[in-house]
């Protein structure tokens, strides 16, 4: 370290220490033009000896450098509105033409780190949820700014056009976000344009291709965002050489093709600085609503440090390969809305750390591996509507402490309900609707007293509703239609209300003292009975289904005005007498098929 003499060095009243110190700086080779500049300047004051006091210069501020003002000018002049002032700080006048003096979104490194554009982020969400936006294109110029290491345009709803190639040169870039509603981004990035040498066939081929001297560069990008636009085309081989990379969101778009069996090189280069040093670094992965089709790669298996990966909505086919258990620290996995074949794959049941398991909504068959029984962490499972065809649940669901939701709805399951249900006290959302299960609501699911939601319905149950119901104190959505039910629905709606440990789902419990949610009627052939007058206590009710319950007298005065009340429907029951004034618009359907009913929105009553 040098070492420099002081100067001067005064002391005032104030306890205010200056220091004056000569520095000479020599430019060596005859370089006449060459500059100087200081960041961090620090040294150690010693008496006798002894360190007595650390003493730090304050950062000398960088100047904006021509090229970037020039590509920041050109990036305004592209933007046609920005009503909200995110660019007004941006002047050109030469009072205020230092873009690292002011310029609001941008940020430079130190003048002694080389003084350029570091950061550029304008965010398209304001105060008090403002949407905030900017219209225009994005300027090539932006791949001026070669000291950028942070892009963030997202959430800014009206910019369009296509994504600049010029991109491609930011090889210091390591987070790139321009995420974010956009009305029209037909181009796929061009840094994830597939090289020349490796042509993909002709429907996959991207619109437009360019040079890949410039495509490949972006080896620091860690961070790479580009969800919720209109980007096209095939996700191309050379997403794998994005080395850094940990976290990839590319969901909601328009993708197609194959996952390309690169994907897993994404690994962890031994210059990162990612917390986890072992290969790869891909802890998200969103690819969720696009449509990507064709089988999954065995590669996928590589990508053991993945946490979170999301593939639901998509057209994937084929089965899932057994590689998937080797993704040790994967938590989350939602592979719903798709069209796998085949079996689970029993080396899920490897996947110790999962939290969540989403797999419906394919052609899976069954079994269910018993190997599943081992995710003592898992949380949800949901297997819903594949063709398992297994008629007996596995008894040792019954056995996995964490678990809260069950989603086992359209798989085939008959018979009468498993009694060793009553024994989960951790779950809060059953779901076994779409299947054949028969007899009678058994009495225990009263004990049940942790349940949120309920759906057991368009099943072959055949009895009443058992008076303990009323003990599911907890309850918020019940659902029990296309069944054989009769009798009172009075245990639902007398039942004890208490609000669930994580409460406020939107639809609030089931109850008559004032807490509201969704009521679904019981039907073939039907409970029959009044319509409770309590139920206008329900004040946060915002469904009301009873079609066809064999239901008789009036409707209760109040029940059509409850606030939140959005749907109402109990058409073809034997209703009578004046539908009630309400202020709420509700359609003549939701009354039609009682033929006593008269009134708003049915025909006026007849005079008497």
């Amino acid at each position: 370290m040098p070492a420099a003499h002081v100067g001067q060095l005064d002391n005032d009243q104030c306890s205010t220490l200056s220091v004056r110190m000569p520095l000479t700086v020599v430019a060596e080779n005859d370089n006449r033009v060459a500059t100087a500049g200081f960041s961090d300047i620090g040294f150690t004051l010693s008496f006798q000896r002894i360190d007595v006091a650390l003493l730090r210069a304050a950062r000398s501020r960088a100047s904006c450098h021509p090229a970037d003002r020039a590509a920041l000018l050109a990036f305004k002049a592209a933007i046609t509105a920005h009503p909200h002032g995110l660019l007004r700080t941006w002047d050109p006048s030469a009072a205020a033409a230092d873009c690292c003096g002011g310029w609001y979104g941008v940020s430079c490194d130190p003048a002694g780190a080389g003084g350029r554009v570091s950061n550029l982020t304008l965010s398209g969400a304001g105060q008090d949820f403002e949407i905030v936006t900017l219209t225009g294109t994005l300027s090539p110029a932006l791949g001026n700014l070669t000291g950028l290491r942070i892009l963030s345009l997202a959430g800014l709803a009206k910019l369009t056009g296509p994504l600049p190639p010029s991109l491609g040169r930011l090889s210091l870039l390591t987070e790139l976000r321009l995420s974010g509603k956009q009305p029209h981004r037909p181009d796929p990035p061009v840094l994830l344009r597939p090289p020349s040498p490796r042509i993909p066939p002709p429907e996959r081929q991207p619109p437009l291709r360019r040079d890949p001297a410039i495509r490949f560069r972006l080896v620091l990008l860690k961070f790479l965002a580009l969800d919720e636009n209109q980007f096209a085309g095939a996700i191309p081989p050379s997403i794998g050489k994005l080395s850094a990379l940990e976290r990839l969101d590319l969901q909601s778009n328009d993708l197609t093709g194959e996952i390309p069996m690169e994907i897993g090189n994404l690994r962890t280069s031994p210059t990162s600085t990612s917390r986890r040093t072992e290969s790869p670094a891909a802890y998200r992965n969103p690819l969720s609503s696009n449509r990507l089709s064709g089988s999954l790669p065995p590669s996928i298996g590589d990508l053991r440090s993945m946490q979170r990966w999301y593939l639901l909505g998509n057209e994937l086919t084929g089965e899932i390969p057994e590689s998937i258990g080797s993704l040790s620290s994967l938590d989350t996995l939602y592979f719903g809305n798709n069209q796998f074949t085949g079996k689970i794959p029993s080396g899920i049941g490897n996947l110790a750390r999962l939290l969540t398991l989403d797999l419906s909504r394919n052609n899976l068959t069954g079994p269910i591996p018993d190997e599943i029984a081992g995710l003592q962490s898992l949380g949800l499972l949901d297997l819903s509507f594949n063709p398992i065809n297994q008629p007996a649940l596995p008894s040792w669901l019954g056995k996995m402490p964490g678990l809260f939701e069950l989603h086992l709805a359209g798989i085939g399951v008959s018979g009468p309900m498993p009694e060793w249900l009553a024994a989960m006290s951790s779950l809060g959302e059953l779901d076994l609707s779409s299947n054949k299960l028969s007899g009678e609501l058994p009495p225990w699911i009263g004990n049940m007293t942790g349940l949120v939601t309920l759906n057991l319905s368009r099943n072959e149950l055949r009895s009443a509703i058992p008076e303990s119901f009323k003990n599911l104190a907890t309850l918020m959505e019940l659902d029990l239609s296309d069944n054989e039910l009769y009798g009172p629905i009075r245990p639902v709606l007398a039942k004890a209300t208490s609000d669930p440990l994580g409460g406020g789902r939107g639809r609030r419990g089931i109850g008559g003292d004032g807490v509201g949610g969704e009521v679904r009627g019981v039907r073939k052939p039907g409970t029959g009975g009044r319509i409770p007058g309590t139920m206008a206590k329900m004040a946060s009710l915002t469904e009301l289904r009873m079609a066809g319950d064999g239901l008789e007298g009036g409707i209760p005065e109040g029940l059509l005005d409850i606030p939140r009340l959005q749907v109402f429907d109990v058409s073809d029951n034997r209703l009578t007498g004046p539908i009630p004034p309400h202020k709420a618009r509700l359609p003549a359907g939701g009354f039609r098929g009682n033929a006593g009913l008269c009134g708003n929105p049915l025909p006026p009553c007849k005079e008497g």
